[in-house]
């Protein structure tokens, strides 16, 4: 794709508003040359933002992490996702996108003292999962986690990710479920979750699984529905044995996976737990921001 087959929707780079096919930064800005920075999705639903805070508050975790000085207050990114929303074309449902780079400065491994980040937003359609893919559950696979040990920092650089998810896609699988020393960590994309006798699972947030923003949204549903929640360590048996499995994600929501790596999960269909959470789901979605 050139720059000129780009929307002319706005985009916010470093103070300005300007349209997306005229956002330029330096060849030598650190998140170009290194992936050196981070970034955050935020759903959208009908021009409210879902779970705002909760982002913001990731979002300097990993700023903290790489120690990049977060160049905003919450006031004023959600300043930035306003002045957005009210330039861009209103939808049903979008993905606000914030990056922060470290900034720019001549190729060096070392950090450079006294660097201006670069700040970067963008709004992007959301394309719903199809109405068929939640009636009949998706088909996913499972690899090794190849990716490096701090997968809990949002960072720019995905390459372990894009290489994932290409394992899922050139089979016409929805997602790469991955596993460290036959435990469970996490899909290209999304959080994973197991559900066994009505009991959902997920894996313990540590610096090898990123702490989905969804984590503290389904622990919340399945206080408000009585459906036991716990965080532990879930084995390769465990996932392929679970009546349930879901994914969870900014785009997905709440999704049941019905087929890992040819072998039907429980019954091969979705399950009461996923039904149960993605109803709730739509309603907290009614309630947002």
């Amino acid at each position: 794709m050139t720059s000129a087959a780009l929307p002319e929707t706005l985009c916010h780079l470093d103070g300005a508003l300007l349209p997306l096919r005229s956002a330029k930064i330096s060849v030598l800005d650190r998140g170009f040359i290194f992936g050196d920075g981070i970034y955050e999705v935020i759903p959208v639903y009908g021009g409210r933002l879902f779970g705002f805070s909760s982002h913001m508050a990731r979002l300097a975790r990993s700023l903290d992490e790489i120690g990049i000085p977060n160049p905003h207050g919450e006031a004023a990114w959600r300043s930035i996702a306003e002045q957005l929303l009210a330039a861009c074309p209103a939808a049903p449902r979008q993905s606000l996108y914030l990056q922060v780079t470290r900034g720019v400065a001549m190729r060096e491994h070392t950090i450079p003292d006294g660097l201006t980040p670069t700040v970067f937003a963008m709004l992007n359609p959301m394309k719903p999962v199809p109405d068929a893919a939640r009636a009949a559950g998706v088909a996913c696979v499972t690899a090794e986690d190849f990716r490096w040990k701090k997968a809990h920092i949002k960072s720019t650089s995905l390459l372990g990710a894009v290489l994932a998810r290409q394992i899922s896609a050139q089979v016409g699988a929805t997602e790469t479920v991955m596993f460290r020393d036959g435990l469970l960590s996490e899909a290209s994309a999304s959080n994973v979750w197991t559900v066994q006798q009505g009991r959902l699972s997920g894996v313990t947030p540590d610096e090898l699984v990123l702490r989905g923003i969804r984590y503290g949204v389904i622990e919340q549903l399945c206080n408000e529905a009585g459906i036991a929640f716990s965080l532990r360590a879930i084995t390769r048996d465990e996932v392929f044995s679970a009546d349930e499995v879901l994914l969870s994600s900014a785009s997905k929501e709440v999704l049941p996976v019905t087929q890992l790596d040819g072998h039907p999960v429980g019954n091969g269909r979705p399950g009461p737990i996923y039904t149960q959470l993605y109803a709730l789901y739509q309603q907290a979605k009614a309630r947002a921001e």
